[in-house]
């Protein structure tokens, strides 16, 4: 007698009143969208990894040919001082390139994806804004007594996507779609809010007429782009002075790179298969994940790691603030304001999931690395002690953060899997999946 085939899982079903369901079924286009990008940047979070154990190798083998190569200085001083050391060109330079295509991903976000439904947007949005307020309250409740510096308090607010996705692909998780979105989605706007705290917080001494000059070439970026002038020889170029002057004006340059990004048109027009915007980033993306990124890591990332400085990390006021922030502030926050968010609006959870399953992303947006490196270096510019500290306390509490999400996913491993292979199912080889094709 033949073994009768396996039940299949109920799908998932659909939201009463017309109002979209909290990480429900996405689109099909938006999730090939989004299963698209989490595999670029996946990849571009192993590179990640990658690149900050060379530089803890680097650092801690051979610390003083480690510091002459940050060190090094190139450029030119005159008109502009541009002569930047090779850490500098990667903190300002190369990192203008991610914040770009993060630009890119914002724009996209507000005018197709999640964000432009109000209600779909108002939960990652929570999410994001309450995942930042935490860790900087943690931080600043830590660092109120004798011994702390509140200007840190910027350091633990970021999450950092591509280590995230990185991990993930390390261990071998399978999440659902809907939470991957979520994922990408709250680190869109968890990286927004970054730049208006760089913008705002951590320039200085602002000179009026290069940030003038700079917000021109803007303008003229933006009426060449919807002139539909093309050509990356105009472009590249006006783009590089336009960065040149905002690094001059004082405002940190990789404003330039968001702003830009949110200048491409992300819609598309008359018979265009594919917008500006999103062909210009699946062209920059790689150049970012591949080589901007990881190098950035490679310049940012070496810090020396002894017992003492590891031992500083849980006894000194900075860097236990940090610690905190994305242990603790992240992943409560993310999650208190997700669970708010869908308490009293409309939004439902997908009965499919559980808040469980949101708990252990939110840990994983803990994550914070790249931003968190970053600002590291602006909150204690004149301090190469406490920036050392403050990095060596990222690097610790990301790593804390990745170690439990890594639990609590590996919990929830074969429930992700199964809900996967039945959103993935195609018995009939059309090339949609079969719950695309069921009746409502």
């Amino acid at each position: 007698m033949a073994t009768p085939p396996p039940a299949q899982p109920t799908p998932p079903p659909q939201p009463s009143g017309g109002h979209r369901q909290f990480l429900g079924l996405l689109p099909l286009p938006e999730r090939r969208f989004i299963a698209d990008a989490l595999r670029t940047e996946t990849v571009g979070g192993v590179l990640l990894l990658l690149a900050a154990l060379v530089a803890l190798i680097w650092a801690n083998v051979w610390p003083h040919a480690y510091e002459t190569a940050s060190d090094f200085t190139v450029g030119p001083s005159t008109p502009l001082h541009l002569d930047l050391s090779l850490e500098a060109w990667a903190n300002d330079g190369l990192l203008t390139i991610f914040f770009f295509v993060a630009g890119i991903e914002l724009k996209r976000e507000f005018v197709a994806g999640e964000l432009r439904n109000r209600s779909a947007a108002m939960l990652p949005v929570i999410a994001a804004v309450s995942g930042v307020v935490l860790p900087a309250v943690l931080y600043a409740v830590v660092n109120s007594g004798p011994g702390g510096h509140l200007g840190g308090w910027a350091v633990p607010t970021a999450t950092d996507i591509a280590f995230a996705l990185g991990v993930l692909a390390v261990v071998g998780t399978h999440l659902p779609s809907a939470l991957r979105a979520f994922l990408l989605t709250l680190a869109v706007v968890d990286d927004l809010i970054a730049i208006l705290i760089i913008a705002v917080f951590y320039s200085s001494g602002i000179k009026f007429w290069a940030l003038g000059l700079s917000l021109a070439g803007l303008v003229l970026f933006w009426f060449l782009h919807r002139r539909n002038v093309h050509g990356w020889y105009l472009f590249v170029p006006l783009a590089f002075v336009v960065w040149a002057l905002m690094h001059e004006s004082g405002v940190h340059a990789t404003v330039a790179g968001v702003a830009m990004g949110l200048l491409l048109r992300c819609h598309t027009e008359g018979d265009e298969e594919q917008s500006p915007g999103e062909r210009i980033e699946h062209q920059v993306r790689p150049l970012s994940a591949g080589f901007a990124v990881p190098v950035f890591a490679l310049f940012a990332a070496g810090v020396a790691i002894s017992g003492k400085a590891l031992g500083e990390v849980f006894t000194q006021a900075i860097p236990l603030g940090i610690v905190l922030g994305l242990l603790v502030g992240k992943s409560v926050g993310i999650f208190g304001g997700t669970w708010l968010a869908a308490r009293f609006t409309r939004a439902e959870l997908n009965p499919r999931l559980t808040w469980s399953d949101l708990f252990a992303v939110s840990t994983l947006a803990g994550i914070g690395f790249t931003v968190s490196l970053l600002i590291s270096e602006l909150a204690f510019p004149e301090d190469a002690t406490l920036a050392a500290r403050a990095k060596t306390a990222v690097l610790v509490g990301s790593l804390l953060c990745a170690t439990v999400a890594t639990v609590l996913l590996k919990l929830r491993n074969r429930h992700y899997q199964q809900l996967c292979e039945y959103e993935d199912r195609d018995s009939d080889g059309d090339g949609i999946p079969d719950v695309y094709q069921t009746a409502d």
